[in-house]
């Protein structure tokens, strides 16, 4: 082991997280319909397969950009050679006027200010290499994706420090809940360099409200820190209220001469969007030069392949289709998102309410047989286990109250969602009959010790008569 590096043998990638562990559990079971329908039903994968077919239609009338070709002669030998880090333009050009049609074209984005990235993990930990040295911190609000343990964390040596969010108020962000997460890294000696949220949220499945995200503009103005909007699900909005960006608000407010205007940076992709995580297409967007030029040079060692620019240079050009898709693919959200909803109440569970992702934040607190966290992973291991459904427990997302699960439900069939309702429902009617069960022998139990008490008191009320006889 001494000829290994540190990294190598380290323990702080976050693989051994239950978040990860009910992926390897579904990969030893998964569930398929005709060759294992008793398998484990993969819900704890934020990937969207509702849409597949409208993108494959795209291919199938578009036989120039499938093909590497242009004005039908082929450009693959082209493709193949070409590697700039900077992108090709074209590409450049199509991804933020995406980006600004997904924001109703309220703000439009400059293609020279974008680095692109292979995906928005890779994106992320650009933006930790730029922005912060090891040790320094960066807070997250809680539920946050698990993933960041490791995107942020693992090759960086930055830390994360908690904006502790709750229940109680739709775990929004507050004022004191920022102050405190940053009065706590100072106590721990860590140097805040920014905030880190992701709008819409993962897990919560919700958008950040104005004032909340008003809030954080002026929490980084009057700290001197940085922002990160990770905007990966922005165009998953399903239904009111709609999806406002970072950079809305900060030209709202008209700042673009001031210093915090440099000071906000957006990580985007195409994996949640457009349901092509395989694709690997991530970026980041800053208005600072420096980090634009620094994350440029970073970007070569995970570049997005020139076959893969191209193609979706020529799909995102084509506004017919990006309408049409984003037309559609919110109603297809919307519509199975409703019946995960609908199936929870069945099963006599509730769910955070909604409008975006991919995913629900479910309350099954009732359901925990003691308010912990051990509760929680004994209810995890039950589901993955008995109901076989993998799910992420709130844990993971390191939420701070016991009982909250992500459910995904963009990735499977409605056939296969209707069957994990079945199975939870099923599941949660046996825990009340067994709750019932307990409670009534707990009843009768209590009523033949008070028999029993009440026989020994009479017994010993009548030995001490007959002795004072």
């Amino acid at each position: 082991m001494g000829l290994l590096s540190r990294k190598v043998t380290c323990n702080s990638h976050g693989q051994d997280s239950s978040y990860f562990l009910g992926w390897q559990e579904y990969e030893k079971n998964p569930y398929h319909e005709v060759n294992n329908p008793q398998g484990i039903i993969q819900m704890g994968l934020a990937e969207n397969q509702l849409s597949f077919d409208l993108p494959e239609s795209w291919l199938a009338k578009n036989a120039d950009a499938a093909g590497f070709k242009r004005d039908g002669q082929s450009i693959f030998k082209e493709l193949a050679l070409f590697q700039d880090y900077h992108g090709l333009p074209a590409f450049k050009k199509a991804l933020v006027d995406f980006m600004a049609e997904i924001r109703g074209n309220k703000v439009t984005f400059d293609p020279n200010h974008i680095v692109l990235t292979a995906g928005a993990t890779s994106a992320n930990e650009t933006l930790m290499f730029c922005l912060a040295e090891q040790g320094d911190a960066f807070l997250l609000p809680t539920p946050y994706y698990p993933g960041f343990d490791r995107d942020l964390k693992w090759r960086t040596g930055v830390e994360i420090v908690p904006i502790q969010c709750t229940s109680s108020n739709r775990f929004q962000i507050t004022a004191p809940a920022l102050e405190e997460a940053y009065q706590q890294a100072q106590r721990k000696n860590l140097r805040v360099k920014g905030v880190l949220v992701t709008n819409p949220s993962n897990p919560l499945g919700t958008t950040m409200r104005r004032d909340e995200l008003d809030l954080l503009i002026n929490f980084i103005t009057d700290k001197e820190i940085h922002l990160i909007s990770d905007e990966i699900y922005s165009g998953t909005v399903f239904s009111s209220p709609g999806f406002v960006s970072i950079m809305e608000v900060l030209k709202d407010r008209s700042l673009e001469q001031t210093p915090v205007w440099e000071r906000v940076h957006i990580v985007y992709s195409l994996s949640k969007d457009l349901g092509l995580p395989g694709f690997r297409v991530g970026a980041i967007y800053s208005n600072d030069p420096i980090v634009v030029a620094a994350a440029t040079k970073m970007s070569s060692f995970g570049l997005v392949s020139s076959q893969t620019q191209y193609l979706l240079s020529a799909m995102l050009s084509d506004k017919k289709f990006t309408k049409e898709y984003m037309a559609k693919n919110h109603k297809r959200l919307q519509k199975q998102q409703s019946k995960l909803v609908s199936g929870l109440e069945k099963a006599g569970i509730g769910c955070l309410e909604s409008n975006a992702g991919l995913f629900c934040w479910v309350d099954m607190r009732h359901l925990l047989s003691s308010n912990t966290f051990e509760a929680e992973m004994e209810l995890w291991k039950r589901i993955v286990y008995d109901v076989k459904l993998n799910i992420s427990p709130g844990s993971s997302c390191h939420c701070s109250e016991p009982g909250w699960f992500r459910v995904c439900f963009a990735n499977i069939s409605e056939d296969t969602l209707k069957l994990a309702m079945q199975r939870l429902k099923s599941f949660v009617d046996s825990v009340a009959i067994n709750n019932q069960s307990h409670q009534e022998l707990k009843n009768s139990r209590k009523k033949f010790r008070t028999k029993w008490v009440f026989r020994l008191s009479f017994q010993s009320f009548h030995d001490r008569e007959q002795d004072e006889r």
